[in-house]
């Protein structure tokens, strides 16, 4: 049997904690790393005998990563959110299926928005990076769209089951991660990525257009709508931020 670590970080993510929780009672070690919840994340949390509760600060969430990661007790790590569901099948293949040593793996995620399955809009059956060996490697030090480094090593399908990804419960959620990860974007890139106006507006019309057209977003019905509109809203403000974060930078 495999020994793979679950790595969690949340903030104020009560709505949706424990139903991910529950999906991992066949995990030993569940690291939740809390960064300043003011829900009751962090009490569900201590209901689980199989997870240990790490409070600390944001940084980033690359930097985030990877220090939840240093408390986990094994080698292997699955970075999972909190809003995120390990089906009984993909449980079951990640404690018997062998990892392959200097491999980082990709798992299969199925999306949702309330309780509706997506099926278009680029949010059906993603494979992202997720699994991996903390002593081999670690997250890069991105603010946002961290990823695994993976230079070097075999990137693999990982099969066997899927997580189901339930980030959004209601129309308000769009515009709360819209506006958050937003900043973060131009936090992250200011002085070092160039924006304008122009670019702001091109890039969220072309972004509503690749979602809704291109990826069949209108097949989605009024989800596929709404979550092709906060892509458009989301790059609108990220290079706008960016734009005016650019310009305050070089009036200093």
């Amino acid at each position: 049997m495999n020994a793979i670590s679950i790595v969690m970080i949340v903030k104020n993510g009560a709505k949706t904690i424990e139903r991910s929780l529950q999906s991992l009672y066949a995990f030993d070690d569940v690291v939740v790393y809390d960064n300043g919840s003011s829900d009751e994340t962090k009490a569900i949390a201590k209901t689980f005998h199989n997870v240990t509760l790490i409070e600390g600060d944001f940084i980033g969430f690359g930097p985030t990563k990877n220090q939840a990661a240093s408390f986990a007790k094994h080698e292997w790590v699955l970075i999972l959110d909190a809003d995120e569901v390990i089906d009984a099948s993909l449980a079951q293949a990640l404690l018997s299926t062998p990892l392959e040593d200097k491999t980082v793996y990709l798992l299969n995620f199925l999306a949702f928005y309330k309780e509706y399955p997506i099926y278009h809009c680029g949010w059906n059956n993603q494979k992202i990076k997720r699994l991996y060996n903390k002593t081999i490697t670690r997250f890069n030090d991105n603010y946002v769209h961290e990823n695994i480094i993976d230079e070097g090593l075999h990137v693999k399908s990982f099969e066997g089951g899927n997580i189901e990804h339930y980030s959004y419960l209601s129309i308000s959620d769009f515009i709360i991660k819209a506006d958050r990860y937003s900043s973060l974007f131009a936090n992250d890139f200011v002085g070092k990525k160039s924006s304008s106006p122009a670019k702001a507006f091109f890039n969220g019309l072309y972004s509503f257009f690749r979602s809704y057209i291109l990826k069949r977003g209108f097949l989605d019905g009024y989800p596929g709508l709404i979550i092709s509109f906060s892509h458009m809203v989301t790059n609108f403000y990220k290079y706008m931020k960016l734009y005016e974060a650019n310009r305050e930078k070089e009036a200093k």
